[in-house]
């Protein structure tokens, strides 16, 4: 199979990321090969809905299998060959790995290994992973930077996103796989999971009921829309990450590396507090919510701010979607997608 009619493999091509980055690769006359195994965290109907936009598209084509399922990852790889990889399947969910830690090992670290070895045995041009801003941990200096050390996971989910960090470096050290790490911060906007905050509220405020507030709505995030995220993920798919010849290990930089390994910020680079996002809730729904506030949670942070001054040098990537804009949009989906 020549390079050029190698397609990219998408995995989590039925979550609110992966849809929205396998249509903007098809859109943009890419084969696509997405890989999804439709799992029922939450409603599979919306990941149907989702893949619904594009599964017919003549340049993609959709297998339904876990990650975890070692056999199933390598017959993907040995039978599509795929050009570059942008995996963005994991289980998702800080808090729901407080009780199911087995899930989240199996799905994120174990899973991952196979899409690396698949990478290995089955040379890519590029492997794009997610990470996320959690990596982060106990850190208290904002904003945020790549440079900065990862080395206090506050949860699970984080440990398993680092592992997954410490992991591609490796596989990009010992066999030259070019290998991206992405640290989404708060990401949000139509299609978006119903686990996440401007969801679960929405819902929340159109039913009449209490919307729970932690750290007694003292937090802010940098929240990401998710077309600014798209952009970003694009983008660097498309400049496979090289060495760092001026990377030392007397002074060893976190996110650069002599292997062809790079880890990026994707952020709204704007910290928002909790508060006035719910006030623009409000405002879009046109209704007010009754906040019900509670203590922090534990492995919750206050406060997220993202510094993606690394992403824009090297991608002219910069956020572009504000969360006054990006609310609003969000739920004008919300009530067309539900019928409110």
């Amino acid at each position: 199979m020549s390079a050029n009619t190698r397609p990219v493999l998408v995995t989590g091509s039925a979550g609110f990321i992966g849809s929205q980055v396998a249509l903007r690769l098809l859109e943009r006359g890419e084969r696509v090969v997405g890989f999804d195994n439709l799992n029922d965290y939450y409603d599979p109907a919306l990941k149907r809905a989702r893949l619904a936009r594009f599964a017919a598209h003549p340049g993609y084509v959709h297998v339904e299998a876990d990650l975890a399922d070692r056999a199933a990852v390598e017959s993907l790889f040995a039978a599509h060959q795929p050009l570059r990889v942008v995996h963005l399947a994991a289980q998702a969910g800080v808090r729901y790995a407080a009780e199911n830690p087995h899930v989240y090992v199996s799905s994120n670290v174990t899973g991952f290994l196979h899409v690396l070895e698949g990478c290995r045995r089955h040379p890519v041009e590029h492997l794009v992973y997610a990470s996320t801003s959690s990596v982060y941990g106990a850190n208290t200096a904002l904003p945020f930077n790549e440079h900065q050390p990862t080395e206090h996971p506050l949860t699970l989910y984080a440990a398993t996103k680092k592992a997954n960090e410490a992991m591609a470096h490796s596989y990009a050290n010992l066999f030259g796989i070019p290998t991206t790490g992405l640290r989404f911060f708060t990401v949000y906007g139509p299609w978006g999971r119903p686990d996440m905050a401007f969801f679960k509220f929405t819902r929340a405020i159109l039913e009449g009921r209490p919307i729970p507030v932690f750290n007694q709505g003292h937090h802010s995030r940098d929240f990401t829309y998710i077309d600014d995220i798209v952009d970003a993920v694009t983008s660097v798919l498309d400049r496979p990450a090289t060495g760092n010849p001026e990377w030392s290990g007397t002074t060893p930089d976190p996110a650069t590396s002599r292997a062809p390994h790079r880890l990026y910020n994707i952020g709204g680079s704007r910290p928002v507090p909790l508060m006035h996002a719910i006030t623009l809730l409000e405002q879009a729904i046109g209704r007010k919510a009754e906040i019900e506030l509670l203590p922090l949670q534990p492995g919750d942070v206050p406060d997220t701010a993202a510094d993606v001054s690394d992403l824009a040098r090297d991608f002219g990537c910069e956020p572009r979607v504000s969360v006054e804009a990006g609310i609003p949009r969000f739920v004008a989906w919300y009530r067309e997608y539900h019928g409110v």
